[in-house]
């Protein structure tokens, strides 16, 4: 009787105990709901027949903010930029800050853990993504994606700093998803460098016909040579016919008969 007493005992402690997953810390909240600041570190075992234990991940947290359109350098709204924020934080301040800091800073995950400071973070990384943005012009801000991603953590950071919280809180990637500039921008472009091309082939028939021109205001102002043509031309039609490859010719007016060219 005793052993079955104290198996059920066990198995009761059991099922009121809340473990402390990797990556998270908790506190205790005792019966009179007063929270008590000593973080629990991970791997721990704590019981929960009285009171509760809150638990809150702190490494690797994904801030995920879509649908932005921040004003570029040329004044020009950006149609979309998507951006993933990732921070940690301090496993020794989740006391303090949970304690001292807003609830409307927190939320709360799909697994019902509280994650301090995201919708505080929300706010501060939307404002410096504005920001890192606003530094470049709109067709550029593709190909500066690393100088916006490596300023949206900077300014995040001295936001964090200004508010005494940048030894709590870490931010360790800013990764930009996506960026696309406004249609009429990218039209806009496309007409410029279409454009461009029109006159660079524009440019190319121009010195072509210029060559030409030159070459035949060269032979033209050397009598030799129109002759030399001329009688080239009449031996070639000669040799067509010759050849059976000219069934017939028209002769001008002023036809002097074929000379030999070249012998």
């Amino acid at each position: 009787m005793k052993k079955i007493v104290v198996l059920l005992l066990a198995v009761a402690v059991l099922s009121g105990c809340e473990r402390i997953e990797t990556g998270e810390v908790g506190l205790r909240v005792g019966f009179d709901k007063q929270v008590n600041t000593t973080e629990l570190q991970p791997g721990s075992f704590n019981q929960t027949v009285i009171g509760s234990v809150l638990t809150f991940p702190v490494r690797d947290i994904a801030l995920v903010l879509d649908n932005m359109h921040p004003q570029t350098a040329d004044n020009s709204t950006l149609d979309d930029m998507d951006i993933t924020v990732i921070y940690s934080i301090n496993p020794a301040a989740v006391g303090e800050i949970y304690t001292t800091k807003s609830r409307a800073f927190h939320t709360r995950d799909e697994s019902n853990d509280i994650v301090l400071m995201y919708n505080y973070l929300t706010t501060v990384a939307r404002s410096a993504a504005y920001k890192a943005a606003a530094k470049h012009d709109a067709l550029k801000t593709i190909s500066a994606r690393a100088e916006i991603e490596s300023d949206t953590a900077k300014y995040i950071t001295a936001a964090l700093a200004e508010e005494k919280l940048d030894t709590s809180l870490t931010i360790t990637k800013v990764q930009v998803r996506n960026i696309q500039p406004a249609g009429n921008i990218i039209a806009s472009a496309n007409a410029v460098i279409t454009a461009q091309n029109n006159l660079k082939a524009k440019q190319v028939e121009v010195d072509i016909a210029r060559k030409e021109a030159e070459r035949l205001s060269l032979l033209s102002s050397n009598g030799q040579n129109v002759r030399y043509m001329e009688a080239k031309a009449l031996q070639d039609i000669a040799e067509g016919v010759k050849e059976g490859k000219v069934q017939s010719i028209v002769v001008p007016y002023d036809f002097k008969g074929i000379i030999n060219v070249g012998k």
